[in-house]
């Protein structure tokens, strides 16, 4: 597919450090197509509690005006910044009222990126891709008229705890109003074939220029004078997708190994007993081009999301990149961790996560290295997104 205009919204902000699949879908996208990525709008509760924030006062100078709401990223693609400020009515007991200040939120939505549209040359139609976002994304498809809608579910959403409250009532309204829909797993291409037949899954990809063989690099300053073995885990720590009790029986069973935990940290982790081991080490939030340096010094990887409603349907990416850097990786026996059986270690319960751990690093080898690596080559969004394709052509897109 060559030479159509792609409008991208959904929940991730271009602007945001952590790891995104939208992101890299849109730099894929960009490489033959025209992509318009907008950012999500500024909603009110935001403005206020964290108007010192750089992200929060970027836009503030955007909706007086102060700086550019349109900026290219690309020579085919460009960056919107919605000139307006959207209310906050997630957790609004009323439905009625909830649905009404919806559509005016999305209203004032569609009237920032409609202004724009003709600039770019979008006027002439586009497809509008939608990435997970069930509320504010919700009247798009009337209010802006493109010439195909899609959905791409990367989350079992209506399980977290934001999305919970309106999630089981508006996703399938979603789905089912969409043209297409793509999944990154099975688990959500299953879940969204009840509500829309049209639905397939285009697998995933990691940034393998991030993410790859290094033959040798700097050892980050933190891990200098840490013993090993190294037992690392690259990502959000989360209390709802990651398990604290296992990680904390894993520093606690084996005071000889050295857990490292590298990303930013929700309350509950903040306040965790794992801060008071001796051999657990919080590095914080890294930026992408970072991470590569510290999984290359871990002994093993560690992927401790358990089984939950919210992570039922997760693709693992960060598995791929420890795989890519041909690393042993332990995780808990999800559904979707099913596709990476027979190159990673899979532990029922906390008791045996301690018992893979020792035997991946007994069994580690140049030989199972180079497997792994081979395993990764073709997750790739390369191959993500020419599914995509093979699927969008084969879909009436006449431009209007």
């Amino acid at each position: 597919m060559v030479g159509k205009n792609i409008l991208i919204v959904g929940q991730q902000s271009w602007d945001s450090e952590l790891g995104s699949n939208c992101k890299d879908i849109a730099a894929e996208f960009s490489k033959r197509n025209r992509v318009l990525y907008v950012n999500p709008p500024l909603d009110r509760i935001s403005w206020i509690r964290r108007k010192h924030d750089d992200d929060v006062r970027r836009r503030l100078a955007v909706i007086a005006g102060r700086e550019a709401d349109l900026r290219p990223i690309n020579d085919n693609m460009w960056l919107l910044y919605p000139n307006c400020i959207v209310e906050s009515i997630n957790w609004l007991d009323s439905e009625w009222i909830f649905d009404l200040l919806n559509k005016w939120n999305s209203r004032r939505f569609a009237s920032a990126i409609k202004r724009h549209l003709s600039t770019i040359g979008f006027d002439e139609g586009f497809i509008l891709f939608n990435d997970n976002e069930i509320m504010r994304c919700l009247y798009l498809k009337e209010l802006l008229n493109p010439t195909l809608t899609v959905y791409y579910s990367r989350d079992y959403i209506v399980a977290a705890p934001y999305w919970n409250k309106r999630g089981a009532r508006l996703e399938p309204v979603m789905i089912r109003k969409s043209d297409i829909c793509f999944s990154n797993s099975l688990y959500l291409t299953n879940y969204c074939k009840q509500y829309n037949e049209n639905s397939h899954y285009v697998g995933q990809g990691y940034d393998n220029r991030l993410f790859r063989d290094l033959s040798d690099v700097e050892m980050p300053q933190e891990l200098i004078s840490l013993r090993h073995p190294i037992i690392g885990y690259v990502g959000v720590l989360h209390s709802s997708r990651l398990d604290i009790e296992a990680m904390l029986h894993i520093a606690q069973c084996r005071p000889d190994w050295t857990l490292v935990l590298v990303g930013p940290e929700d309350a509950v982790f903040r306040t965790s007993e794992l801060h008071q081991q001796a051999n657990v080490i919080f590095v914080g939030m890294k930026s992408m081009t970072e991470l590569a340096r510290y999984i290359y010094y871990f002994d093993v990887c560690i992927n401790p999301q358990f089984l939950t409603p919210l992570t039922v349907g997760n693709y693992p990416r960060k598995v791929d990149e420890y795989l890519a850097m041909g690393k042993p990786v332990v995780a808990f026996a999800t559904h979707a961790m099913q596709a990476f059986a027979s190159h990673t270690y899979l532990a029922e319960n906390k008791e045996e996560y301690v018992d893979l751990i020792q035997r991946a690093l007994n069994e580690d080898s140049p030989k199972l290295r180079e497997e792994r690596k081979k395993f990764v080559v073709e997750h790739t969004w390369e191959r993500s997104v020419e599914a995509m394709y093979a699927i969008l052509l084969g879909v009436d897109i006449t431009v209007k």
